[in-house]
């Protein structure tokens, strides 16, 4: 991916929602001018989410997801109502797509409360209006579609891109922190878990905003951070690290040089960072027995060193075990943690992309990665769940950094933050 792609995550996602055979496939690929969607008369002939990636002016970069129909039935049909339903987590803006010859239906209705539920903004289009013998007037939140003779496709476009305005979110990774001229210096470690020939999303995405900011930056390994340092003429005003570094980094950075990590700022980006660092006092508490879901929200290899399913489980393993920070015998070993007897064993579940439980009552912690590749409305969601439930939620970095006994310095740039 290059650095000047708009990825899925920072995109508007625009739902299409409907019964089976309303015309939602054909709707779409009329305002996606493609043949996104197979078309047929037969019901229920979208079986998952169909995704396309494009321009619309002027809300600018946006996902298009055609969802299979609301009213699909058997075994399987409920299967594919329960993807229809996970869209709704993710969508900043939805089209209830409505046969308007059969108006609407009790499951349409019960769409639009679920849209407004859950604060959604929406537009209901009348499709196949082509074969109506005379059209009635609509609200303004409603327009007449053809996806056969694309009539109203135009005014439907418009009437998405009325929303431009109430979904524009002003948000910043790391840019409000700073001024112009600052320095800061990345820390990435490069090792099995790295991506090939590449950067992981979070890295890039900060990189470009500190260029638009006209920040400079210093990128370097764990193991060149002190050089790093102590070349600089001029003082860099934050160090961010990749959160599996951030007890060797620590060591490395002066007290007087702001420290955080990649996952602590795209938690700010994402959600309620406060929540999130309030969750991690519930690592002190967990016993023996206790279930703690670690999720992330893309999809990889797994591999011998992956942070989810390895270091993390570790760390707190170890962390629970009533533990203090060992005094390292080598640099390499800084930050690392000396477990006591005693020690408790949590269990660990995983889940990772799209997958997250609707019912966390078992759980007593959830960890979650930095949400890079999920949308802001995915990632409240999954807090407000845990909310809903009563389970505490931490990030990646930020239960890192607290593991480390370093939270509170790592949070030292939002002075709006309390431990």
């Amino acid at each position: 991916m290059g650095l000047n792609d708009t990825v899925s995550a920072e995109r508007v996602h625009i739902g299409f929602f409907g019964l089976r055979n309303a015309g939602k496939s054909s709707l779409v690929n009329a305002v996606t001018g493609q043949e996104l969607s197979v078309v047929s008369e037969i019901k229920g002939t979208t079986t998952d989410p169909v995704r396309k990636a494009m321009e619309l002016l002027p809300l600018g970069a946006v996902v298009i997801i055609d969802t299979p129909g609301f009213d699909d039935d058997g075994k399987l049909g409920a299967l594919r109502v329960k993807k229809a339903r996970e869209i709704l987590a993710k969508t900043d803006l939805a089209v209830l797509t409505v046969d308007a010859a059969r108006g609407l239906s009790t499951e349409d209705n019960e769409l639009v409360k679920l849209f407004e539920e859950r604060k959604i903004p929406f537009v209901i289009a009348f499709n196949k209006a082509d074969l109506l013998t005379e059209k009635p007037p609509l609200d303004e939140n409603s327009v007449y579609v053809s996806a056969v003779t694309k009539e109203g496709v135009n005014a439907l476009k418009e009437r998405l891109g009325s929303f431009a305005e109430r979904l524009k979110n002003e948000k910043h990774i790391v840019s409000d922190l700073l001024s112009e001229g600052d320095i800061v210096v990345l820390v990435i470690p490069v090792d099995e878990a790295a991506p090939k020939g590449r950067l992981i999303l979070p890295q890039q995405q900060t990189m470009r905003e500190l260029l638009d900011a006209h920040c400079s930056f210093v990128g370097c390994q764990p193991e060149e951070l002190s050089g790093v340092l102590s070349s600089l003429a001029k003082k860099p005003r934050l160090v961010i690290t990749d959160s599996q570094a951030f007890g060797r980094v620590s060591k490395d950075v002066p007290a007087d040089i702001f420290l955080t990590s990649f996952s602590i700022l795209f938690a700010r980006y994402k959600g309620e960072l406060a929540e999130l660092v309030n969750g991690a006092r519930a690592l002190e508490t967990l016993k023996d027995g206790d279930r703690v879901l670690i999720s992330e929200g893309c999809t990889h290899h797994r591999q011998c060193g992956d942070i989810g399913t390895v270091k993390l489980p570790k760390w707190i393993e170890e962390f629970t075990g009533d533990t203090d920070v060992a005094k390292p015998a080598t640099k390499s070993q800084a930050g690392c943690l000396r477990p006591k007897a005693g020690g408790v064993k949590p269990e660990f579940s995983f889940t990772s992309g799209g997958e997250f439980p609707e019912d966390l009552s078992e759980f007593k912690l959830v960890v979650h990665c930095g949400g890079c590749m999920l949308n802001e409305k995915e990632m409240r969601r999954r807090a407000e769940i845990a909310k809903n439930a009563g389970v505490p939620m931490v990030n990646y970095g930020i239960a890192i950094a607290h593991i480390h006994g370093i939270l509170k310095r790592s949070l030292e740039p939002f002075p709006n933050i309390q431990l």
